[in-house]
């Protein structure tokens, strides 16, 4: 599912028109990320939880030369599923 798909589930789901269902989904997007920015966590129950975690540097192989690179540290934005999202994704039909 695409961005303009979810837009349109949503606004069906929703009773919401596109137009507002793409400021919902925008509006998510820009305050989650603003939030991971800040180092905090956005937590949803049920769903889930946005966090930020940090990557140590390490070496790593260029698959091309085979030459070793140095790859450097970085923060990474992270998806944890919560119980809920975990049991609709494993439901049996």
């Amino acid at each position: 599912m695409n961005k303009t798909e979810l837009v349109e589930a949503i606004a069906k789901e929703s009773g919401l028109s596109k137009a507002d269902a793409t400021k919902a989904l925008n509006a998510f997007v820009d305050v989650t990320g603003a939030e991971l920015k800040k180092g905090g966590k956005v937590q949803l129950v049920g769903f889930g939880t946005f966090e930020v975690t940090k990557r140590a540097a390490r070496k790593g192989k260029n698959p091309q030369t085979g030459a070793e690179i140095k790859i450097p540290a970085a923060k990474v934005a992270k998806f944890k599923a919560g119980k809920a999202l975990k049991d609709t994704v494993n439901k049996k039909k």
